[in-house]
Parts: structure tokens; sequence; C-alpha cells
């Protein structure tokens, strides 16, 4: 319940975020949008994204007038083609349809509370795709999928008037920049043709489409020709690429990185003030930086306690360390959250606790916690460690009790809170947490240009890790971990069929399902960070693998499938990966380069 509480106030907050946009947009002052130029440049977006969309409706309406499975492909490209040009303007304007667009081919299940549990089949250019590449075309099923997703799109097309202010642009433009980078070309949406690369090329093409119609916008010259020009070096890079051998991480470090570090020289030029910060910055130039995220925007509470204070964070340090909260004195959180470890124990699960104790490293950039995902905030997941009987086993009113009776922190909590409350000591011990992760590794700092230390095995780790691999479909960069970008408002679970503890099958812990005993949940677990993975072993939910050359190995068979298990509903594909011994010790190498000073 108070999961499904967290939720409904952060999708408030966001909708509230979201109206304030909107309404903006529409009741802009004279002085500003009443302005016939911009007006006449908003104009040209929406004509541009109107055609584009009519062009994707009309291809997939072909899917089903031809016959052979090679022409259907040809129209579906075509139709992939025109959705790919209208992604940065309709994934800004219109999230929640983009993402049913391009989701993957996998039930989605939402998840309310006890009583309100939705199963929806999925649709969309994923689904197409698969049902197209079958080894026996299911004509009905393909014909359906198509039907729903063009229908879907007819529903945009007639409700599509946008309404964009220069700030808006600004942030479509670097959520795409973003999207490309963390997920474009990571294979993410295309898990057949793999044509991510070209596809990424595509996007540029709407890129340099809405920098040239803003042309006018620009005072300097130079600023915006460079900007074209490098969003033509950016497509030339991406047209002679192969998806498994294409060297993204010099992408990234020479191409991405430079187009965010223009965006906010446009932001200047335009003299464009921003109302509100999202998950990003609004003035980032790397994706692999402690200054990319707002860390505020993943906290529910940051509008009650207006954020993160030094102070905060060093008597949530102080909690965080105190073995008289829990019952008998004799735990605290840095009992199972060692330092040294990344905050994790070393052990495969912690005594009568049935699963491996996560980093808490980075643990602010997600949106639910725990290994189920059964809480909603750091704040929430600390009340399940409270009343945990093997854990600190007491309850809230005796955490705040304990406390008050000491006059140190009573004092702290009076200055920095106004007074002790159980919310204000689990708000400040959350507090230390959202400070853990600091972007300081070896490969941070390789990829921010500050120093130049990563071997090519690394390198190439990098690139496997982001290609043919598929790590990144799951562990989505910059964190690595399930929380989706550019958004950032979803934290995903995977079923990926881990065995018990003697590899003979599969562990009998149903993960998700146990929340609310919905039935396709089960043996769903959240996506943990690989950051720090050299210094948190044992790996899974349940401790079984001790090295990340079993980990590796596991992925590379294809999961509980691949091993033979029987995983209902399992998301890893169960293809083999075909890595090679040296494509693994790459691999490995690149996750030991994500660990922290």
């Amino acid at each position: 319940m108070t999961n499904n509480f967290q939720k409904i106030q952060k999708a408030h907050v966001i909708m509230c975020l979201f109206l304030v946009s909107i309404i903006g947009c529409k009741q802009e002052n004279a002085t500003s949008y009443s302005k016939l130029d911009n007006r006449a440049l908003v104009a040209k977006v929406q004509e541009y994204y109107s055609k584009r969309l009519d062009n994707c409706i009309s291809s997939l309406e072909e899917i089903n007038v031809v016959d052979e499975i090679s022409e259907k492909l040809n129209k579906y490209k075509l139709a992939r083609r025109e959705f790919k040009l209208i992604e940065p303007i309709l994934a800004f304007a219109d999230k929640e349809n983009y993402k049913s667009l391009n989701a993957s081919n996998i039930l989605k299940i939402e998840e309310e509370d006890a009583t309100d549990i939705k199963i929806r089949a999925p649709f969309g250019f994923q689904v197409i795709e698969e049902l197209l590449h079958e080894n026996e075309v299911e004509v009905i099923a393909l014909k359906d999928a198509v039907n729903i997703t063009k229908n879907r799109l007819k529903l945009i097309a007639a409700n599509n008037t946008l309404y964009l202010k220069k700030h808006h642009i600004l942030w479509l433009l670097r959520d795409q920049i973003a999207r490309i980078a963390l997920a474009g070309i990571t294979g993410f949406d295309s898990p057949v043709l793999e044509q991510s690369l070209i596809e990424a090329k595509t996007n540029y093409e709407t890129l340099f489409f809405i920098i040239n119609t803003y042309k006018s916008e620009f005072s300097k010259d130079s600023l915006y020709s460079d900007f074209l020009n490098e969003l033509q070096i950016a497509q030339k890079v991406l047209q002679k690429g192969d998806f498994e051998s294409f060297n993204r991480y010099d992408f990234i470090k020479n191409h991405i990185h430079k187009q965010l570090e223009l965006l906010v020289k446009t932001s200047e030029d335009w003299k464009v003030e921003f109302p509100l910060t999202m998950a990003f910055n609004n003035n980032i130039t790397s994706l692999f930086s402690k200054e990319t995220f707002n860390v505020d925007f993943f906290n529910d509470y940051h509008q009650l306690e207006k954020a993160m204070s030094d102070e905060k964070i060093a008597l949530g340090k102080k909690l965080f360390n105190d073995k008289s909260l829990s019952k008998n004195g004799v735990m605290s959180c840095a009992t199972c959250h060692i330092k040294d470890k990344a905050f994790t124990d070393g052990l495969a699960t912690f005594s009568k606790q049935k699963r491996n104790t996560p980093t808490l490293p980075y643990a602010a950039y997600q949106q639910t916690f725990f290994h189920d995902g059964r809480a909603g905030s750091l704040e929430g997941q600390i009340v399940g460690v409270v009343e945990n009987k093997n854990e600190f086993h007491t309850n809230l009113e005796n955490l705040a009790e304990t406390v008050k009776s000491d006059s140190v922190y009573t004092k702290s909590f009076t200055d920095l809170y106004g007074k002790v409350t159980d919310f204000n000591i689990r708000n400040a011990m959350a507090n230390y947490i959202r400070s853990l992760g600091d972007f300081s590794s070896k490969f941070d700092k390789n990829i921010n240009n500050k120093e130049n230390t990563l071997t090519t095995s690394e390198i190439n780790g990098f690139n496997l890790f982001m290609g043919k691999a598929k790590c990144a479909t799951c562990h989505f960069p910059p964190v690595f971990n399930g929380t989706v970008p550019p958004n950032f408002t979803e934290t995903e679970v995977e079923s990926i069929g881990v065995p018990n503890l003697e590899e003979t099958e599969l562990d009998d812990d149903l993960g998700a399902y146990n929340i609310f005993k919905t039935e396709e949940r089960k043996y769903f677990f959240k996506t943990s960070t690989v950051r720090n993975v050299s210094k948190t072993a044992p790996y899974m939910h349940n401790g079984v693998y001790e090295t990340l050359e079993q980990v590796v190995d596991f992925y590379n068979k294809g999961g509980g499938q691949g091993l033979g298990y029987k995983v209902p509903n399992q998301t890893l594909p169960l293809d083999k990966l075909n890595l090679s011994e040296k494509e693994i010790k790459d691999l490995i190498a690149f996750m030991e380069a994500l660990t922290d000073e």
C-alpha cells in the first residue's frame, strides 16, 4: 500500500510538472509567444511531424495489403523509418504512446494495488518485427499487431497539436541525443534486424531539421553551423558502422558529449530560462558524471523536505552506523552494507535472510527498492528494514523514541527538521544513501577525458556490453541499472531464470509475484546496477554465482531457459550470445573498470 501511495504521489508530481509545462505553452505572455516567427517555427515542426505520421500509417497499412513476406518486411522497414523520424518529437510530446509503440514484445503488467491489476498484450513495432521473422509467420497475428499499431498512430495523428516553447525544443533535442546513446545504439528496440545504427542516423535527420528550422534563434552563426556540422559527422560515423563492431565508446565520448556541449551553448545563446529540472540537469555536457542527474527528481519527498544538505547527509550517516536503532542494539545498516564491499556484505545471503544484500551506491537513481521492487522510495524501504524481525526487529514508534532519547540527535533534528519524527529519521538516512556513488570510476574518468588509461580490452568490453552482448538493453547506462533512460520514471523488473544454489533447477523465490500474487510476475526481480560489481560478489538475488565469469556464462547460454529450466515469461532472450573466451574477458574487464574510487 505504501508502494502504491508513493507511486501515485510520484505520478502526481510528474503530472503537475507536465501540466505546468503545457499550460505555460498555452498561456505564454504576449511579449514572447505572440511573436509570429515563433508560431511559424512551431508550425514547421508540426507540419514535419504530421507528414511523417501519415507516411508511417500508410506504410503500415500496406503491410497487410502485400502477400509476400519479403514485401511485408520492406513495408515494415519503411514504416519503421518514418517512426524513427518522428521519434524525437513523439517521445517528448506523448511519452506514454511512444513507450507503447516502441515497447518490447513482452506482456505489459500494471499493478496499482491488489484490486487493480492489468495484463496487456504488447503491440507496436518490436512485436511486428519479431512476427515477421518467425520461421512460420502467423499472418493473422501479424495483421492484428499491424492494425493495433496503425490505429494507435491514427489516434495520435488526430490529436497531435504541438505546443512548444524554446526550452521544450532544447529538452527534446537533449532527450533524443541521450536516447540515441543510452538505448538507440544498443539494439534495445531493434532486437532482430539490429538496424539500430541506421535508425540512430535517421533520428539525426530530425534533429538536423529542428536545428535548421530554428536557425533564426541563433545569434551566433558559428554555433548554428557547428551544431549542424556535428550532426552530419555523427550520421556519417553511424552510416559506416556495423552493429557488432561499432565503437560506441568513441561515439559517445567524441560525438554525444560534444552534442551535449553544443546544446548547453545553444541554451545560453538563445537565453533560455528553464522553468524546472527533470531527471537530467539542464546544463549537462556528459552522460557519466555526478553533475548529470538531478537527484531530487528521484526523491518522492523532496517537495516536503527541501532536498539534501551536507548536514542532513552527515546526520543520516551517523544513523546508518548506529546499532542502538535495532531492538537488541546489535545491528545497524552498516552491519549488512559494508563500505569496503560497495555497501554489500560478501555473503550469498545474510543470516536468516532469503536474498542477497544489494549494493547502495547509485541507489538514488531508481524508482523501486528491494530485489522485488516492493518499495517505492528509500524512505519506504527503510520501513521494511526497521520492521523485519531478522533485521532491526522494532517499529517506527520505537525508532523515533530511541532517537529522541539522545540529546545530540534531538538537537540535530530540531535544527535541521524542526523535530524528531520517524519520517525525518528515515529521510536523513535516505539522504545519506542518496549521496553514495560519485561516478569516479576509471571508465567515467576516461569517457569524460580526465585521463586516458582504459585498455583496449576494457573499451572492447564496453562496446560488447552496449552491443553484441545486449547487456545494456536491461542494464541501462549511465547507471547501468534497470531505470529506463532518458526519462528515468520506470525501473524495470525482469525474469531471467536464476538457478538455485545447487544449480540443479530454477530457484524457488517467486520475487515480484509475492507483492500482489500476479501470476505473470513469477520469478521477476529488479535489474540491479553493474557499477562496483567487482566488489559486490556473490551475484544474483540469491547469491548463486561467486564470480563474474559465472554470471557472464549464465547470460551467454540464454539464462534459465537456455539452461533447460521452465521459466514462465522469461524476459531475457533465450538465444545463446555466442561470446568467445576473449569477448568474455573483455566484458568482465569493462565491468571491473566501473569500480568507484
